[in-house]
This record gives C-alpha cells, structure tokens and sequence, in this order.
C-alpha cells in the first residue's frame, strides 16, 4: 500500500473549532432560558418586595452558602481535570473528574436535604400550606422550585456528561492532543456553576 493511501486510510475527520461553535451557540440557548426566568423573578420581586424579602427569610442560607462553595470548586476540578490531560496526566484528569462528580452528589444530596425540609413544613407546588400565604410569597416559592429544579436538573445532565468523559478518557477516545469533547463538558460545568452564582444571592441573600 503506497504512502498516500496509508494516510488515507488513517486520517479521521476532526473540527474543534466547530464542535466548540456549537456548544456556544447551546450555551447561548440556555443562557436565554434563564435569563428570561430571571427577568421574570425581577418583575415579580418589583411588585412583591416586602413579601419576597419574607418568603427568603424561610430559606437555610447556610446551605444555600456550603452549596455555593461546593459548586464553585467543583468549576475548579474541571479544569484541573483538562490541565491534567493536557499535560498528559490521565490517572490525575481521571480523579478529578471523579472528584467533580463527587461534589455534584454532594450538592444534590444538600438539595434534596434543603428541599425536604420545605415539604415537612408544607410548602410545596400546590400545597394548602402555601396557597393560605400571601401572593407574592407564593410567587417567591413557585420560581424557588421552578428554577432550584431546572439548575438541579441540569446538575444532573452534568454528571451523566462528565460520566461519559471519564469512560472516554479511560478508554483513550479522549486524549492529550483531543481533548475538545472534554473541554466543552467543563464549558457546560461552568454554566452550571454561573446560573448558580446567580440563583443563591436572588433567593438566599437579598433580603
């Protein structure tokens, strides 16, 4: 077999640019997604200040405080991860990625624990307890669970993806010289962990 045919046969087609193209334009999409929810918290917490600034005083701030911190290092454990591979250290990109999905469990199970604690008090979608308060509290709760949800449910999409990774990484479909799918798995990290930053100090802080 001749030269030219060998490297025929071994090329594999490759566009990092518009893999990484497409995944801005998916995170544009979500960005609007919750910019709208947010524009419509802001319109709600307008008419609503007081009771808004009631129905906040119920949620567990401190929770809300340890779960920020665990999120914004998790962000950090995905990028050791890429440096790691990077530099051609797969054991050490694989265990972070394996931290980072420890803290996303971590985060859940602090999640679940906080919203627990609201249903035993009766205050969830649709419950008598919070239909007797007042509207804008009602309001506050429903875009709570709304978006506290939606950001969770995207937590989760991050694990399965982050998952994938490490099996990719493990298996060597994700190297040192071909690492776009694993940077554009941190850039959906990241966006995870901005829509975050924005919820906490909405629902948590402004009080």
């Amino acid at each position: 077999m001749s030269q030219s045919n060998t490297t025929a046969v071994h090329h594999v087609h490759r566009d990092d640019l518009g893999a990484k193209m497409g995944m801005w334009v998916f995170l544009f999409t979500e960005v609007l997604l919750f910019g709208g929810m947010f524009l419509v918290y802001a319109v709600y917490r307008f008419q609503h200040p007081e009771l808004f600034k009631l129905a906040a005083l119920e949620l567990n701030t401190a929770m809300g405080t340890f779960n920020t911190i665990v999120l914004l290092t998790s962000s950090l454990t995905m990028v050791l991860a890429i440096v790691a591979l990077q530099k051609m250290h797969k054991k050490l990109s694989l265990f972070y990625l394996a931290v980072t999905i420890g803290f996303a469990f971590v985060f859940m199970v602090v999640k679940y624990f906080e919203w627990s604690a609201k249903f035993s008090h009766g205050i969830y979608p649709g419950s008598e307890e919070l239909l007797n308060k007042q509207n804008g509290e009602i309001l506050f709760f429903g875009l709570y669970f709304v978006m506290t949800g939606l950001h969770a449910l995207h937590v989760i999409i991050g694990v399965v993806i982050i998952a994938f990774l490490y099996v990719f990484i493990k298996r060597d479909k994700i190297t040192h010289d071909n690492y776009v799918k694993l940077e554009n798995g941190g850039l959906y990290w990241h966006l995870v962990d901005l829509i975050w930053i924005f919820l906490f100090p909405l629902f948590y802080l402004i009080h």
